[in-house]
């Protein structure tokens, strides 16, 4: 085992793993419903990838683009080449889940390629001369080491045995601090994560733009050594994507905005807020709102009692 193992909590990865053990049981899903959930993830997977990287396209934009195929007035067009690209390059590894293609030389070079087409000189293309990473606490290697680098982490992520969120962490780690290309790294390790976890039966995971800051200083631990952050980052992204999949059902599993779920406790809704943002109460943030769904908030009824020994709630 690797030295990664258990970084994840606990209680967290048991409640990841309990749901998609649900998730799994209710295969095959129903069709119409996966499809809009696709688009609607595709959609925000876009929006917040570009973003988290300084695109200032708005969510409303962004579908406009990738909808309309149009350009928006006012807006840079380099910002809006970038989300029909990153909506392509999804598209791309949905492909490759499907043909069961795994992370390697030639799939991370297509996703680039896809991503940065008619916006970088090279696109697809690894590094040939040496950068600097402002905020960085290690330089990239140089580019002569590129290969072999990434021959590492290729055959790294196939031989390691930690479970796969903890290997999707590991992996996105590495990757941009090995910066194999001179742009557009970040997007492309967001898409090779979620090539990675799809491999693995988990949905795509969407990291938000209002995480930017605790996203950058998970990457910054990790370079220093320590990759539980980050690893806890990951999994609570997957845990409210496997969420937002099971509210497809409705019922228990139908999502309910906090404020409504308050209700039916003694907890006001900035606690219950507060919990999703600490990942303790699994959650979705739609827009500026967040939601759950009554069978998590039952859950999270029950581990609180056990914790604090209450005898009601």
């Amino acid at each position: 085992m690797s030295d990664t193992d258990n970084l994840i909590s606990k209680a967290l990865l048991a409640r990841i793993e309990e749901k998609k053990k649900i998730l799994d049981e209710r295969r095959p899903l129903p069709e119409e419903a996966v499809r809009n959930l696709r688009e609607e993830i595709r959609l925000q997977h876009t929006f917040h990838s570009n973003a988290i990287e300084g695109n200032t396209l708005t969510l409303q934009e962004t579908k406009l683009v990738l909808e309309e195929g149009i350009t928006v007035g006012g807006k840079p067009l380099k910002d809006c080449l970038e989300a029909r690209n990153t909506a392509k390059a999804f598209d791309l590894i949905e492909e490759m889940v499907n043909g069961r293609q795994d992370i390697t030389h030639e799939t991370i070079q297509l996703v680039h390629e896809d991503l940065t087409k008619g916006i970088l000189e090279t696109p697809g293309k690894y590094r040939t001369q040496n950068v600097r990473i402002t905020g960085a606490i290690k330089l990239p290697p140089d580019f002569s080491k590129i290969i072999r680098a990434m021959d590492e982490l290729i055959d790294g992520v196939a031989r390691r045995k930690t479970h796969p969120i903890e290997t999707a962490a590991f992996f996105h780690h590495k990757f941009v601090e090995i910066h194999p290309f001179l742009d557009g790294n970040g997007r492309t390790a967001r898409l090779l994560t979620n090539l990675y976890l799809m491999r693995k039966h988990y949905p795509p995971v969407v990291l938000r733009k209002e995480d930017r800051a605790k996203y950058y200083k998970c990457l910054k631990e990790a370079d220093i050594g320590n990759l539980k952050p980050f690893a806890d980052f990951i999994a609570k992204a997957v845990d409210e994507a496997i969420t937002h999949y099971l509210s497809i059902f409705g019922g228990e599993d139908g999502l309910i905005p906090l404020k409504e779920l308050a209700k039916s406790t003694r907890y006001t809704q900035e606690y219950l807020s507060l919990r999703a943002r600490q990942g303790r109460l699994s959650s979705v943030k739609i827009g500026y709102i967040w939601y759950s769904t009554r069978y998590s908030l039952r859950r999270y009824i029950e581990q609180h009692k056990k914790q604090t020994g209450l005898r009601k709630v």
